[in-house]
């Protein structure tokens, strides 16, 4: 069985060319190479989206991270396009290119640390430790702390929820002091154990712990029986503006054995195999005759990442036309050379460009080649063409264009996105958000008419693509997604994987929907999707759901919510875009990461306690949990 376009399962390879070539001109072989040579410029040049792909997947533009001359380099071509073929910056706006600033990552600028002992403990004077000896964690405050200490183990606490006892803290008093944590997990746990403990093991989630027991600082120690020994923990890539409400540094093994000069009948090798086991009656203990001082200076790199956004005038305006605009979008970015930290790649691909052909070169050349159609035509709405940057730190560029609209948001009667549009797979194109308005049933089937595809309509618009940025503002949106693949987030997606004639299909399917719209006296009505939950809890497989939704672009103490979910938990505890969750289930928080591990306290179908800040008022409301699959 065939569909219009071409057979299922097939390659995309060009049809054979014929040509009449002078045997007096050139050789047989020489016809050969002129033959085929042709026959591939006209395939190329047949092919919509073939250029703009291999170019924005190309080794030259580096992955194509945010904030970088790659990223530079791709808004270079993608606004060369857009001239081309006569879009114009938005009204008001001088540049195609839309600025906005975020954080890219973080390093130390002179984190210390100092030990003063107490001649009575038999360890005499002080030494003072800086560069390459201490180093701040990615998120820590930048501050100074000088208190006593408290070794605290592993530094784990597994929530009651989990069914598991483990706590680091159960026998420490810590308030006020500087609490001494190990890397990791314990070594020689049982591999079930291991598995419970490994989840709780993270650094930012011993940060929270020690904050929440009440310690003003950690110091993070890998142990002489744990990988990489004695070394400094990294810091790792880190989008968040703002700290983790305490100060948190790594020091080598040689800082630490000084400071277990201070209890010299538990030194640091002992003091961790006894730990290594998880036992969970082994206990950490003071330090007792020692004060140390602890100075974290982090520095939080700014950078500015680019939108690029045109627009193509109506050339048939009509007077009064309900909301005159439509948009079409696709996020330019990727991962670079992974560095970000969301790399899937192997180890031996560590550091290698990360390409993005499909995520997202595919996505942006369809936007372009729809632009470029739509160019050619008749427009009876304005066309506003974008393509973000920052999606795959967090949708911050789409975030930044809706935060601070150029054009009035309720002025754009729909948004169409396109992400991982270009390995197809027997025909199947996935449409998600269908469910924000009732029109685009009608139209999708319409359009399909012609284009032939088998299509999965999903309602869900809450999909980690820029299309859920739109459903927050309220616009009808619909975003199309040929499928994941194995090559995703890795150095092999690459340009020779895309299949160029399906994604053509795709461009030319997604015109015809957007010329519906243009055409449309009225414009498609906004539907708020409800989130599909379950109520309950106890079931396997199943977690806990509260349906808010995070801003990530804003240094803000707290969780800022960009929005919540359509009849979810949040939304019925009268939560709403813009509070600033402060504290749940009694857990304080200021970050989404601290939010994130706060989940594991709650429970499904019990209520908890959120204390949220409004328009600088202080406010509290009770959330009950939902469970989902």
């Amino acid at each position: 069985m065939t569909t219009r376009g071409k057979p299922r399962g097939s390659t995309g390879a060009p049809r054979a060319l014929t040509l009449s070539v002078p045997k007096a001109a050139i050789s047989r072989a020489s016809a050969f190479i002129v033959v085929i040579a042709v026959a591939a410029g006209l395939h190329a040049q047949a092919s919509k989206t073939r250029a703009h792909v291999e170019t924005l997947a190309s080794a030259r533009l580096e992955g194509r991270l945010a904030g970088s001359n790659g990223e530079r380099l791709a808004g270079d071509y993608i606004v060369a396009e857009l001239e081309k073929i006569g879009a114009k910056p938005l009204p008001g706006q001088q540049d195609f290119r839309l600025p906005f600033e975020f954080t890219a990552g973080t390093k130390d600028s002179g984190s210390t640390i100092s030990l003063r002992f107490d001649p009575k403990n038999g360890v005499e004077g002080g030494v003072v430790f800086g560069r390459n000896q201490a180093r701040a964690l990615s998120f820590s405050d930048n501050g100074d702390v000088e208190a006593p200490v408290v070794f605290a183990g592993y530094g784990i606490v597994v929530p009651e929820s989990q069914g598991f006892g483990y706590d680091s803290y159960a026998t420490l008093d810590v308030k006020d002091k500087i609490v001494v944590v190990l890397r990791y997990f314990p070594e020689d746990a049982e591999q079930k154990t291991r598995g419970i403990l490994a989840r709780y093991a993270d650094l930012r989630y011993k940060a929270m712990a020690a904050r929440q027991h009440g310690a003003k600082a950690m110091i993070v120690v890998t142990g002489p029986r744990s990988p990489n020994a004695g070394e400094l923990a990294p810091m790792t890539f880190d989008t968040a503006i703002a700290g983790s409400g305490i100060v948190a540094i790594s020091v080598t093994g040689e800082v630490a054995v000084k400071l277990f000069e201070a209890v010299p009948d538990k030194p640091l090798p002992a003091s961790q195999k006894s730990l290594d086991d998880a036992n969970p009656h082994a206990t950490g203990f003071a330090l007792p005759g020692v004060t140390v001082r602890v100075h974290a200076e982090v520095e939080r790199e700014k950078r500015t990442g680019h939108n690029v956004v045109a627009y193509l005038p109506a050339t048939m305006p009509v007077p009064g036309l309900a909301k005159p605009w439509v948009a079409v979008g696709a996020h330019y970015d990727h991962l670079g050379h992974g560095e970000a930290g969301n790399t899937l790649a192997s180890k031996d691909e560590a550091g290698r460009v990360h390409f993005g052909a499909d995520d997202n070169a595919s996505g942006s050349a369809a936007v372009l080649a729809i632009a470029a159609t739509l160019a050619k035509q008749p427009r009876r709405r304005d066309v506003l063409v974008a393509l973000w940057s920052g999606e795959e730190l967090g949708l911050i560029g789409s975030a930044a264009f809706v935060t601070a609209p150029p054009v009035p948001l309720d002025l754009i009667a729909a948004y169409l996105n396109f992400d991982m549009v270009g390995r197809m797979q027997d025909n199947k194109l996935v449409v998600q958000a269908a469910g924000t308005s009732p029109m685009w049933a009608k139209i999708l089937e319409q359009a399909n008419i012609a284009a032939g595809f088998d299509l999965a309509v999903q309602e869900d618009p809450y999909q980690p693509t820029d299309v859920a940025t739109f459903n927050l503002a309220s616009i009808p949106g619909l975003t199309f997604f040929t499928g994941t693949h194995a090559d995703y987030h890795k150095p092999s997606d690459t340009a020779d994987k895309i299949d160029y004639e399906d994604l053509d299909r795709v461009v030319d399917f997604a015109a015809a929907i957007v010329r519906k719209l243009e055409d449309a006296t009225e414009a498609p009505s906004f539907t708020k999707v409800q989130q599909q939950m379950q109520g309950g809890g106890g079931r396997a497989g199943v977690r806990i759901f509260t349906g808010t939704i995070p801003d990530y672009s804003s240094e803000v103490k707290g969780l800022l919510l960009g929005g919540v979910v359509g009849g979810g938990p949040a939304e019925e505890a009268g939560l709403q875009k813009g509070d600033v969750i402060v504290e749940i289930a009694g857990q304080t928080i200021t970050n989404i990461y601290d939010y994130t591990y706060a989940l594991d306290i709650l429970k499904i179908g019990q209520p908890s306690k959120v204390v949220y800040m409004r328009g600088g008022k202080r406010m509290e409301t009770t959330l009950t949990p939902a469970a989902r699959k």
